[in-house]
């Protein structure tokens, strides 16, 4: 079948994780949605991600942790050549100033998203980042289409046509 693009929920609260994937239903089967309660489960979920021959495209991290912050993930994560180009995203109601501008500055945030979301704002998020991913990996649109933003994903479609 077709590679999964993966979206990774970490968050630590049982019940904030399964709001977000609630809200990221909708993306299912088309995206496989894994979560993980802590940095070190994290990584084995990546792991087998990776092992799958999937793709993991956006990390959805809460910053506040028991052990590794989401903040210091994503720095481990941005220096993990197979996720360099993993959209990150911050999804938090509490990290202060200077936690966040090492997220921007050391770990490459790419977006920052406040408790309380709705659903609609952190869909339209979601596939930005999963349209940054296909586009930046330069991987065939086609088969994502439904969770891509639509216009951006057809001028990929074009441009992947014409890739020699």
């Amino acid at each position: 079948g077709t590679v999964k693009l993966s979206i990774l929920v970490l968050e630590d609260e049982p019940e904030v994780r399964a709001a977000i994937e609630r809200d990221l239903m909708q993306l299912a089967p088309t995206v496989r949605i894994e979560p993980a309660e802590d940095v070190e489960d994290a990584w084995e979920v990546i792991g087998e991600i990776l092992d799958d021959g999937d793709f993991l495209a956006v990390a959805l991290c809460d910053h506040r942790l028991p052990g590794t912050t989401g903040v210091d993930f994503m720095i481990e994560m941005a220096h993990d050549p197979d996720l360099a180009a993993t959209g990150k995203v911050l999804v938090t109601g509490q990290a202060d100033l200077e936690d966040t501008v090492r997220a921007v500055n050391d770990a490459q945030l790419d977006h920052y998203i406040a408790k309380h979301w709705n659903a609609e704002e952190l869909i339209e998020i979601v596939k930005e980042q999963l349209t940054d991913y296909v586009i930046k990996m330069k991987l065939n649109p086609l088969p994502y289409l439904k969770v891509l933003d639509m216009e951006r994903a057809l001028d990929a479609v074009r441009d992947y046509g014409r890739a020699d």
